[in-house]
C-alpha cells in the first residue's frame, strides 16, 4: 500500500536538515514531527524527597543530553554553585561536548565513553572509585546502570531528574497516518493511552530499537519495519527501503 502520510514521534529538527527530508522529497510523502511522548523537569520540591544532598557528590554520570539540562536546572534551583572541581562521566562525546553549554569545558575534568554505554568508561570509573558519583537519571530508568555501578563497587545515588509523560491529542487533531515511527516503548504507550481503541489495519509501524519493537508487539501491534539492523543502520536507512516497495522516488522517469 502506497505511503501518503508518515508521523514520526520525534522534535522536528531544527536547522531543517534531515535525511527524513530527502525520503520526502524522493518518495512524495508528507511528513508531521510530532512527538508521541515528551520530558518534564522533575521539581525542586520533588528532588529534595528523594534525599539528594547536591554539595556532597564530587562526580556526575550523564546518559543524555537531557540529564545534563535538568542536573543544572536542579542545581541552580537548589542554590547549589557546581564547583570547578567536578568530574563528568559521560555516555558519548556528543553527551560530553554537550556541557559547553554550561561549563568552561577545557577547564573541568570529562570523561566520555567509547561504546555509547557506561562500559566504555569502565576504566575512569574504576579509577575514580573514590569520588562519590550521583548518576542523573529519568524516572523510568530500568536500573541497568546503577546494577553496572554496583558491580564496579562504587559509591554512587541515583537521581531521578526527569520524568517522560505522554504528549497528548487534542480531540479534533488528525490522525489519518499511514505510517507511524516509534522510538521508545513510551510513545507505544502513548499511542495506546491517547487511542485506546486503536486499529492497525493498513497502517505501517516502524521502531527503532528492541524496546520500542517489543513494547509494539506486546500492544499488539504489526511491526513492518525494524530498525537498526546490519542492512539499515538507521531508521531513516530502513524507512528508504520500506518506500522503496511502496512509493515510486518521485524523480524517477520512465524509460525512453
Amino acid at each position: 500500500m502506497k505511503v501518503n502520510k508518515i508521523l514520526v514521534s520525534q522534535p522536528q529538527p531544527a536547522n531543517g536538515k534531515s535525511p527524513y527530508y530527502d525520503l520526502a522529497h524522493k518518495y512524495g510523502v508528507e511528513l508531521i514531527f510530532r512527538p508521541f511522548i515528551k520530558v518534564e523537569g522533575v521539581s525542586a520540591r520533588d528532588f529534595r524527597a528523594q534525599k539528594i544532598n547536591l554539595p556532597e557528590y564530587t562526580a556526575v554520570i550523564f546518559t543524555a543530553k537531557t540529564a545534563v539540562d535538568h542536573y543544572f536546572r536542579l542545581c541552580e534551583e537548589n542554590r547549589f554553585a557546581v564547583p570547578a572541581t567536578m568530574k563528568y562521566f559521560c555516555t558519548s562525546d556528543s553527551v560530553a561536548n554537550y556541557l559547553q553549554k554550561y561549563i568552561v569545558y577545557r577547564k573541568r575534568k570529562i570523561f566520555a565513553s567509547t561504546t555509547g554505554k557506561l562500559d566504555g568508561l569502565q576504566a575512569q570509573l574504576v579509577k575514580n572509585k573514590a569520588e562519590k558519583f550521583l548518576l542523573a537519571v529519568s524516572d523510568v530508568n530500568t536500573g541497568g546502570d546503577a546494577a553496572y555501578l554496583e558491580a564496579l563497587k562504587l559509591n554512587f545515588s541515583r537521581a531521578a531528574m526527569y520524568r517522560t509523560v505522554s504528549n497528548d491529542f487534542a480531540p479534533d487533531e488528525p490522525f489519518d497516518y499511514d505510517m507511524l515511527v516509534f522510538f521508545s516503548p513510551q510513545g507505544i504507550e502513548s499511542l495506546m493511552k491517547n487511542f485506546p481503541d486503536f486499529k492497525q489495519g493498513n497502517i505501517a509501524v516502524a521502531t527503532f530499537g528492541l524496546p520500542a519493537t517489543q513494547a509494539a508487539k506486546a500492544a499488539g501491534l504489526r511491526v513492518d519495519i525494524e530498525a537498526p539492523t546490519e542492512k539499515a543502520p538507521s531508521m531513516a536507512a530502513a524507512m528508504a527501503q520500506h518506500l522503496a516497495k511502496t512509493n515510486a522516488p518521485e524523480d524517477s522517469e520512465d524509460d525512453a
